[in-house]
């Protein structure tokens, strides 16, 4: 499969998952799955602007350019990846210190868990193919990355909605998930931006 294909199935996984998440985070009042629906909007995004990079390098292959716009893509991508984490991170803080709302338990994980197996299948898609694929297209590894940030952060937030459903309170853990996962993935944007960068200036010594 080309990776135009596996970016059109991913783009596609997103895209269905949106309204569910938004769906199920306003009836739970979940911060995480809200967070999620959010995510992965703009992972739909990031994956079309991904898609427009392709596009763009090959047709400037073909008259002999070696344009930096899968680079740039992934710079695009990562970077308001790390915004989004940012805004979430904050409020999650928020509503750590002025106490979570109620969240209802059980829609919180059947959705999650759906979503992060759809995001699994999404990975492993994604991983098809040439190994080099994501060192000679930056773009698909942000998109890679995305995909697999998603996976992890709902299925912890699947695990969230067990304990809650489980104890019959517990709503802090709620807010508590959404901003460790929120941390861990600004890391990696972050990680990602750097090496981007850094490739960008390699290209043009």
């Amino acid at each position: 499969m080309s990776r135009t294909k596996r970016l059109l199935v991913v783009l596609t996984l997103n895209l269905a998952l949106v309204a569910g998440l938004v769906t199920a985070g306003v009836t739970a009042h979940s911060l995480a799955v809200l967070a999620a629906g959010g995510d992965y909007l703009l992972d739909a995004a990031g994956v079309a602007v991904a898609l427009l990079a392709i596009r763009i390098s090959e047709r400037a292959a073909g008259q002999g350019h070696r344009p930096d716009a899968s680079a740039l893509a992934a710079l695009v991508n990562a970077g308001w990846l790390l915004v989004l984490e940012v805004l979430v991170a904050i409020a999650a803080a928020v509503r750590l210190a002025n106490g979570a709302p109620q969240v209802d338990g059980l829609p919180v994980l059947i959705v999650s868990a759906l979503a992060a197996l759809a995001m699994a299948a999404g990975a492993l898609v994604l991983g098809v193919g040439d190994d080099q694929d994501q060192e000679r297209d930056p773009s698909v590894a942000a998109v890679l990355l995305d995909t697999l940030a998603d996976a992890a952060a709902a299925a912890g937030v699947a695990v969230t909605g067990a304990v809650i459903l489980a104890t019959g309170g517990w709503y802090w853990l709620d807010p508590a998930v959404a901003l460790a996962i929120a941390i861990v993935v600004a890391y990696h944007a972050v990680a990602l931006i750097r090496k981007v960068l850094t490739r960008l200036r390699l290209a043009r010594t």
